[in-house]
């Protein structure tokens, strides 16, 4: 929704407005020219020293709020017709870096990544669509999370995501080496499939030629998602509108 730029998305609205209305009236915007997923929600719980590129897409500071804001929004995203996109997994909040520049390293204990970081991705692990972080959790693993056979085991196998899973951007600094390596090790790792969003029309053959066509089981993943998408219901847009902006003025209450 982000890429569309700032005619779309009411995005700069308080939580207070009510995230399932906000998430209703961005999947009519979507739905209006012809899009029908969206990379939300993000379910990283910010903290004090959350990188501001992430910050302010944050959904909350505790595992209950973000759990609470990221169910409405992925509610109203279906509900309009629109899949929603589970991200960053296993959990980007604690990241000091910028992951377009750099690759984040996180040192936090196993325990309390499990206690708090991961615990708004188990939450909602039902939903259809995932997106990997580029992040190294030092905890775990050596390689970043996109590109860790074991951390994307831990969200297959404890976080309970069976979803269809993507990376993150590959053309983001985090990752290193040509495109064609980070797709293969993104794939190695257990990823079902590869985004690459800012690259050249070289940079992205390269990218899909390396990627090749979808395993099996990825492809019986995307079906499964697939499945999820449906017609948006008969619902009175502007009424909706309305109601957003009474919230958003002080004269509603939570979505």
């Amino acid at each position: 929704m982000a890429r569309l730029g700032a005619a779309f998305g009411r995005r700069a609205v308080a939580r207070s407005a009510g995230m399932w209305l906000r998430a209703r009236l961005q999947a009519a915007e979507l739905r209006a020219v012809g899009i029908d997923g969206n990379c939300a929600p993000t379910c990283d719980i910010a903290g004090p020293r959350t990188h501001p590129f992430l910050r302010n897409r944050c959904l909350g500071e505790t595992v209950a709020a973000v759990v609470k804001n990221a169910r409405a929004t992925a509610d109203g995203l279906l509900a309009g017709g629109v899949l929603p996109v589970l991200k960053h997994m296993p959990g980007h909040g604690r990241a000091e870096a910028d992951s377009h520049k750099d690759l984040p390293v996180v040192t936090a204990a196993a325990e309390d990544l499990r206690a708090h970081d991961f615990a708004p991705f188990a939450a909602l692990a039902d939903l259809p669509l995932g997106m990997t972080a580029h992040i190294r959790f030092t905890a775990f693993d050596a390689a970043p999370a996109t590109q860790s056979a074991k951390m994307i085991d831990l969200i297959r196998q404890e976080i309970g995501f069976a979803g269809l899973l993507m990376t993150d951007d590959i053309g983001m600094q985090a990752l290193s080496g040509s495109y064609a390596e980070r797709a293969a090790a993104s794939l190695a790792a257990g990823c079902d499939v590869i985004l690459h969003c800012n690259g050249t029309r070289a940079e992205l053959a390269e990218t899909v030629a390396a990627a090749g066509r979808m395993t099996p089981a990825a492809s019986l993943r995307a079906a499964a998602a697939l499945r999820f998408r449906h017609a948006p219901g008969a619902v009175d847009l502007a009424a909706l509108a309305a109601e957003f902006d009474a919230a958003g003025s002080g004269g509603g209450s939570d979505g």
